[in-house]
């Protein structure tokens, strides 16, 4: 496998540790910090988020994210379900399965990651990465699909949550005209929460559905979650793009015996043809605040993140 690191970016010098911008809000540097196992996309003396694609056998994920005072949110790999990475996207491919991580499973294997360089989008400040993955069949030789992923973080002085896009863009290979892709009323961008955010926690979507009997398998433009990370309250809110497939998303909630969050395209109610004349591209966004979030100010997020442009 060859995974290149490139470090061609927008800036006014290299910063120490990393690839940075000097000229984000408030005067601190924004910093891309790529190493053997994935990139960590820094704040200051703050973590925004990890994005880990080195040492794991099955897929890449982002695998933390934190509110804006640093608590981080999402939960890797826990002993009840070992395949659940922290913030992951997987869907079934014909009757291969990507989810899970049980023999047999297919697998996402990188290709190629370069840092995306930071700069203004709208007036917000933003950074990422671009990754290229080819699905693999549990042979480890077999291209099922082929995507181009793109993870980007956003800042803006005026902005008091922290926000993310998740976009996959899926192609089928070159020898396949079209795929199906398939799969449970859980898949498709997944996320797992730390320890704490299990148990007394609130769901609720941008039509005012509450708790998991009002957005599970539901279709809302957002779906979000408010409980408390280590004694700390968050909300964090997951967007689906007005474009996507399928939109607005079905949602996949659950709070019982442990609390996990999916934007799917509802594969379980009926199948979605890939085909190589149509790729498709699905667009993501996530935002983490401190503290109990009413919906409004919620919804004032996602246009703003909505109005964003698509990956390149």
């Amino acid at each position: 496998m060859r995974t290149l690191l490139s470090r061609t970016v927008l800036c006014l010098a290299p910063l120490a540790g990393g690839v940075g911008c000097a000229a984000t809000p408030g005067g601190v540097p924004w910093q891309a910090k790529p190493d053997a196992a994935g990139v960590t996309f820094t704040d200051g003396d703050r973590s925004l988020l990890r994005y880990r694609f080195g040492g794991v056998p099955f897929k890449p994920y982002v695998q933390t994210l934190t509110a804006p005072s640093g608590i981080n949110i999402l939960r890797d790999a826990p002993a009840d379900h070992l395949h659940h990475h922290s913030l992951m996207f997987a869907v079934n491919v014909d009757d291969v399965e990507f989810w899970g991580e049980a023999d047999p499973a297919g697998s996402q294997r990188p290709r190629y990651l370069q840092i995306i360089p930071p700069r203004v989008v709208k007036g917000l400040y933003r950074t990422g990465l671009l990754q290229t993955l080819d699905w693999l069949a549990p042979d480890g030789q077999t291209v099922m699909l082929q995507e181009k992923r793109t993870i980007e973080t956003w800042r803006s002085n005026d902005l008091d949550a922290s926000l993310m896009s998740w976009q996959s863009e899926l192609h089928t290979p070159p020898h396949r005209d079209s795929v199906q892709l398939v799969g449970r009323k859980y898949l498709g961008l997944g996320m797992r929460f730390v320890k704490s955010m299990d148990t007394g926690g609130r769901f609720f979507n941008a039509d005012r559905g509450e708790g998991v009997k009002g957005t599970d398998d539901v279709p809302s433009r957002w779906c979000a979650y408010t409980a408390s990370a280590d004694d700390h309250v968050v909300t964090v809110a997951m967007f689906d793009h007005p474009d996507n497939p399928r939109h607005p998303a079905r949602w996949f909630t659950m709070d019982t015996p442990f609390a996990y969050m999916t934007a799917t395209p509802g594969l379980h109610h009926e199948p979605l043809a890939l085909r190589k004349s149509h790729p498709l591209r699905f667009r993501y966004g996530l935002a983490v605040w401190d503290g109990p979030v009413e919906p409004k100010r919620i919804h004032s997020v996602y246009r703003r993140w909505a109005a964003l442009p698509a990956a390149e």
